[in-house]
């Protein structure tokens, strides 16, 4: 007897595909791309990235070389400087975007066109405003807890925890079921390539772990299980309900990301006077350079003692 046949499996994936996907999910859940904004953004890097596979190069492993020869190919074939201009701008995003994820190593747009920049913080939230949001998280918790609804346990979780951490939001969305039961004091991240990092755990972000975790159902891998390909909430999920909790705690949902909770972890850490290696080590930045963005606060604090502790000040 014939054994039935079966459907083909699908075509995996290319890695260069789920690279362009990931940046795409990202400038429509944290910032709010407009979709013929990311069709454009689609486009540029399907040439850029298909360009850079004819010369045998790859994404998360390339010098400015490379990036150099396309943008002078672009002028071969007639693109006008307004539109090769958009298309930096969305290759730079595009590399930013895979060096502060951990997936690459190095940025190579940023020697291009000059010498790198220091880069302000785009979005900053102060101790009060971040307290604001866990207040409205909390009370959601509460609520939600009474009417039998787990998500408000599941939504504070996440919010503490990545303030807690300042994992990224990559991190923090696949971590495993048992990271809520350790009785260590700190979590391990595990980054691109499976580099590991010691992440401290606070004794309240311990708490709303173990709270989220009895909220959970049937066993399985995720601390965030979530009905998605990948088996656990994604990152998209995640930015839009944060923004919904923003909103009810009054600040400006295009304000509220989960890296600007990274960008709060980092800061507010610089200000109560944390040294700018250790918030490289937390952050994961494989270079000090990328954790350079936060010398605003330094510099700031290196006033602040000196205007409050020299002696001379008040003579």
């Amino acid at each position: 007897m014939a054994e039935p046949e079966t459907a083909p499996d699908p075509s995996p994936v290319s890695p260069n595909e789920a690279l362009i996907r990931d940046y795409l999910d990202m400038l429509a859940a944290e910032r709010g791309a407009a979709v013929n904004t990311l069709a454009a953004y689609r486009r540029d890097l399907d040439d850029y990235l298909a360009a850079l596979a004819r010369g045998g190069h790859d994404p998360v492993a390339m010098e400015a070389a490379p990036l150099r020869a396309y943008l002078a190919d672009l002028e071969t074939r007639g693109l006008s400087a307004a539109s090769a201009a958009r298309r930096l701008s969305c290759i730079r995003g595009f590399h930013r975007f895979l060096y502060a994820e951990g997936l690459a190593e190095d940025d190579p747009s940023a020697p291009i066109g000059g010498p790198r920049r220091v880069r302000a913080l785009p979005k900053v939230l102060s101790v009060a405003e971040v307290d604001r949001l866990l207040t409205v998280a909390r009370q959601g918790a509460a609520g939600n807890a009474a009417a039998g609804d787990a998500r408000g346990t599941r939504m504070l979780c996440l919010i503490e925890l990545l303030y807690a951490t300042g994992l990224r939001v990559s991190e923090l969305v696949a971590l495993p079921r048992a990271a809520a039961s350790t009785k260590e004091r700190y979590l391990v991240a595990k980054g691109k390539g499976g580099r590991e990092r010691l992440v401290p755990l606070t004794e309240v972000a311990r708490g709303v772990m173990r709270d989220h975790l009895a909220n959970l159902g049937a066993d399985g891998p995720w601390l965030f299980p979530a009905d998605s390909e990948s088996g656990h909430l994604t990152r998209q999920s995640f930015a839009r309900d944060l923004k919904i909790v923003a909103a009810a705690a009054g600040l400006r949902a295009d304000r509220v990301s989960p890296h600007v909770l990274r960008h709060a972890f980092a800061s507010h850490l610089l200000q109560n006077g944390a040294d700018l290696r250790i918030v490289q080590e937390l952050l994961g930045h494989a270079d000090i350079s990328t954790t350079q963005i936060y010398t605003h606060v330094l510099d700031e604090r290196l006033k602040s003692m000196v205007r409050d502790l020299h002696p001379l000040m008040d003579a």
